[in-house]
């Protein structure tokens, strides 16, 4: 390619067209993690708690996580979402307000050996899951 005086345009409109080959840089500008992500590019969402479930861990681990499925209130999608914490299934109910976030994995992916699980709570009627795991504040009856 030509590296003459009056060529900056041209190499311009060359770089900008080989920047589509980068697959962030084209995952970016079509703006296609907004698209396909349930939370549509939010940290947090609230939800509905419709069930509860336990997701089997990948091997070589063992052992039956405890999750729950939650429709999202801005656009009626279902996710999983972990409970964490020692017997935080327990503080959670169905028809439970909840706010869910990203667990954390890489690039948004699904976390460590659970298979399909994105998403974990925050809070359950608005008081935070990790403070009533502790014991430091009780469930609201709504």
């Amino acid at each position: 390619m030509a590296k003459g005086l009056y060529t900056a345009s041209a190499q311009r409109n060359k770089r900008q067209k080989h920047r589509w080959n980068d697959r962030y840089y084209r995952k970016r500008a079509m703006k296609l993690k907004e698209k396909a992500d349930p939370l549509q590019g939010a940290p947090q969402a609230k939800g509905i708690v419709v069930e509860k479930v336990g997701v089997e861990a990948k091997q070589p681990n063992s052992g039956i996580r405890k999750c729950v499925r939650v429709q999202l209130i801005k656009n009626g999608r279902q996710v999983t979402a972990l409970a964490p914490g020692n017997l935080a299934i327990s503080f959670i109910d169905e028809h439970d307000e909840v706010v869910i976030e990203g667990v954390g994995g890489r690039m948004g992916r699904s976390y460590g050996d659970l298979s399909g699980v994105r998403y974990r709570v925050a809070k359950v009627n608005n008081v935070s899951l990790k403070e009533m795991v502790r014991g430091r504040k009780e469930k609201p009856i709504r």
